[in-house]
């Protein structure tokens, strides 16, 4: 009989083959296919990324500041100047000051001595006690002056009176001035502070003495006197006051500081040692410019280092700007400009180079009209108009400048 399988058995094999069991020998299992992952789109077309930040450039160094500053002697209107400046309608000083024009007006900035009085008038006067007429102040101001010192051995010729009026025709023609004062608020407030082409300057202004004349006493401010004996031997500075002053105008913070100062003997080509003194102390004690006047005759000039490492400059005379004066050389003068330098990264200022113009003042024989007038010295030269007489003069001033100011310091040449 054939052999049966159960029934039950033949179920249970049928299910474990349908749930994945062995498999069959002979049979291997294959890998599901790998998954393909999508290309990254093209990264745009461009300029590449810089590989780090960029550094930025460092900025140029500031270009350095320059200015120039002209300076001029003596302004004096002696009676035969005044006469002269007389046109028939007005007391004309541009015809007779002409000559200097192009060099002052040319300047950022422009000083003078102011060595007379504008008291009112007529009547005029000159030696020993000057007033002269207004048109003197407005015609410095229209030849491009900025800034007359009016401290100086005239200043109180007229009293008082005479010397407030001389600020107030001033102030009135567009002046500054510095080294007298109508009131103590003025005197308190000793410096004149300028600007001088973007470069500020703080001047201050001094005379030796008042020829005898007291300072008033309802007024003790009127004038800056220098000298505590200035009535007598005028040979004792006020050393304190000097300092005292100089410390204040460097308080002010302008690059530089500049005194204006009356001093020395007159018709001396040379200064002497008390105005050296006086130079190394008003160096020291912080000016920087030093510009002296009153010998009526130029005197040397010279760019110093000082101590400190600041460059001083210090001119001990130019002489007269106008006068009539007719004793040797005291028609010989200049005007000087001055280059003043400010490094701006360091704000360090100084006077980088000098240089002059020299002048001649013309005396023609009394009863010629004009009489008087300034004479550029090279100019009329080179003309080659002049009369025999005049180029011998011409030719005797220029020597003298050339001597006493430097010969390598003609900008005129």
């Amino acid at each position: 009989m054939k052999r049966q399988i159960p029934v039950l058995l033949l179920c249970l094999t049928l299910l474990l083959s349908a749930c994945g069991g062995t498999l069959p020998a002979g049979t291997e299992a294959s890998a599901p296919p790998p998954r393909e992952e999508p290309e990254p789109p093209p990264a745009p077309e461009g300029p590449a990324a810089p590989e780090g930040p960029a550094v930025p450039e460092e900025p140029p160094p500031p270009e350095p500041t320059t200015a120039t500053l002209a300076v001029c002697g003596d302004a004096m209107s002696h009676m035969p100047i005044t006469n002269d400046a007389w046109n028939g309608e007005r007391y004309d000083y541009a015809r007779i000051m002409a000559a200097a024009g192009p060099y002052v007006e040319t300047a950022d900035y422009a000083v003078v001595n102011l060595e007379t009085t504008l008291s009112g008038g007529p009547p005029y006067s000159g030696y020993p006690a000057f007033n002269s007429p207004d048109d003197l102040a407005r015609d410095l101001k229209a030849l491009g002056f900025d800034l007359c010192l009016t401290a100086n051995n005239h200043s109180l010729d007229r009293g008082f009176s005479g010397l407030s009026r001389t600020l107030d025709v001033l102030d009135g023609a567009g002046l500054a001035h510095v080294g007298t004062s109508r009131t103590q608020e003025e005197f308190d407030h000793n410096a004149a502070v300028a600007d001088v082409g973007g470069i500020s300057v703080a001047f201050l202004g001094y005379a030796y003495g008042t020829n005898g004349i007291p300072i008033p006493k309802k007024h003790p401010y009127a004038i800056n006197v220098f000298n505590t004996d200035y009535l007598t031997s005028l040979s004792k500075p006020d050393w304190d006051r000097l300092a005292g002053d100089l410390e204040d105008a460097k308080a002010l913070k302008t690059d530089l500081v500049a005194v204006m100062i009356h001093w020395g003997l007159e018709y001396k080509l040379t200064q002497n040692q008390y105005q050296e003194e006086l130079a190394d102390f008003l160096f020291e004690n912080g000016a920087d410019i030093i510009l002296g006047g009153h010998s009526h005759v130029p005197q040397p000039m010279e760019i110093r280092t000082l101590p400190d490492g600041r460059q001083g400059f210090v001119c001990y005379s130019l002489g007269n700007f106008i006068s009539s004066q007719t004793k040797p050389n005291t028609d010989t003068t200049a005007v000087l400009t001055l280059t003043l330098t400010r490094d701006n990264e360091t704000g360090e200022a100084q006077v980088a180079d000098c240089g002059y113009i020299p002048l001649y003042m013309l005396h023609r024989a009394e009863g010629a009209s004009p009489r008087f007038e300034l004479v550029d010295i090279h100019a009329a030269l080179k003309t080659g108009e002049t009369g025999t007489a005049l180029r011998q003069k011409l030719v005797k001033a220029l020597e003298t400048c050339h001597a006493v100011l430097g010969e390598e310091r003609d900008a005129g040449k």
